[in-house]
Order: C-alpha cells, then structure tokens, then sequence
C-alpha cells in the first residue's frame, strides 16, 4: 500500500515540476504549491457550501493560504493544526475579531504561529467545511498526501469530538494535474474528500470514505508518543 502511494506521489511529482505547475523550484516530498491556487481559492468561495460555512478547519500549506486568508477577510473563523501536533493544545485558533494584523498576514502558517492562541480539541467549535491540501486526488474523492499522515490524525481527532458530521464538507485544493483518472490506494484510516477544487473546475465526490475515529491499531508507538494528545488518549491511559 505504502509502495503504491509513493508511485502515485512520485508520477504526479514529475508532471507538475516537469509543466513548472508550482512555485516550488521541485515539489517532490512535499504539498504542491501550485500555480492557480488563488484562483482555486476563489471558486471554491463562489460555491454555495462555502457561503454556509463560517468555522473552516484548513491545513496550513501555502497552497491553502488563498483559502485561509479569504475565509479570515469574509469573517470566517479558522483553525490551523500546530506542526506535528507537536503540542498539548495542537490546534492555532484565527479569531476574525481579534486579529493583531492583517487577514492576509495571519493566514500565513509563520504568522499564525506568533500570535495565534493554541487550543486543545475540547475547546474547538463544530467544524463547517475542511480544506486539505493533496499530492493526487481522484474524481471519488480519494486523497493522497505527502505521507507524514498528519491530516488523517487531526480528521480523526474531530471526528471522535463530534466536530466533524456528516454535514461538514471536506474540500481539497489542487492543480488539474493532480487529478487522476485511475483508482488510488486507500486505507480504512484515509479520509476521502466531498470537492475537488482546481484552478479550472469543481468536482463532486459522493459518497467519500470517512473514518469513524481514531484507528489505534495502525499508529505505532513512536508515533502515539511524539503528540502529546494522541498520548493522553491512548488505549489504556
């Protein structure tokens, strides 16, 4: 499994650095900084779904920073995951009310991280809509990330605190071409998404896959240890 989103990453990888698609000098290990990510983020806020939405739980990539900064500019409250969990409290909350600077300047995930307040699931709002960024995306909604598995944790852990519903709407941002036509690999802790958002199109996904929860049985040790609250949730604590 592992093998195989690895050959999907490495295939569109090559496509992207090989059209000069994104900003970054190679895009190999990494979310896709994509060209277009501006105008992605402004059809996605031309949708009716987004109207709705005023909490956003957004990944912090630079591909998502258009998302971010509209969301905060239209009143929108976010919240951003802090890097690797790694914290009690492993979520920045964006207050649109209680900025110290500009929307634009706090959607930065570097900004962020010096003046927004960190808060522990408990005291999170119900989640409207998710954005997450993607390496490869196909049209059922099946998500592939760089790997590090992050984004699968932070979904988990909303939806075991009830934030996420079946009414919360998961959006992933991406360039044209990093949606394939062919079925990718997926595991039972994989969250698919409900919208694909590119730069040229929107594309619904019905039916994506949704985890219950955390599934404990496929996070080793090092990795429960290394966030502080997946620890303090672990089996047996």
């Amino acid at each position: 499994m592992d093998q195989e989103k690895q050959r999907v990453r490495e295939q569109v990888w090559g496509l992207l650095d090989a059209a000069n698609a994104a900003h970054d000098a190679s895009v190999r290990g990494r979310i896709p900084d994509f060209r277009g990510s501006e105008v992605a983020a402004g059809r996605l806020a031309n949708l009716s779904q987004w109207a709705d939405a005023q909490v956003i739980k957004a990944v912090p990539d630079k591909a998502q920073l258009p998302v971010r900064a509209r969301a905060l500019t239209e009143g929108k409250t976010v919240f951003m995951a802090v890097p690797r969990l790694a914290a009690q409290r492993p979520f920045y909350l964006l207050d649109p009310t209680a900025l110290p600077v500009s929307p634009a300047e706090a959607a930065s995930s570097k900004v962020a991280a010096t003046i927004a307040p960190k808060v522990d699931v408990e005291s999170m709002l119900p989640v409207d809509m998710v954005v997450v960024g993607s390496v490869a995306v196909n049209r059922s909604g099946v998500r592939i990330g760089r790997g590090a598995g992050y984004s699968d944790l932070e979904f988990a852990f909303l939806m075991e605190a009830g934030l996420i519903s079946s009414k919360t709407v998961v959006v992933t941002t991406v360039h044209g071409l990093q949606v394939v036509e062919a079925e990718l690999p997926s595991t039972t802790h994989d969250f698919g998404v409900d919208l694909i958002v590119t730069p040229d199109e929107v594309i619904a996904c019905p039916g994506a896959h949704r985890p219950s929860g955390l599934v404990w049985e496929d996070l080793d040790a090092d990795k429960i240890a290394s966030i502080p609250a997946l620890a303090a949730r672990a089996p047996g604590r």
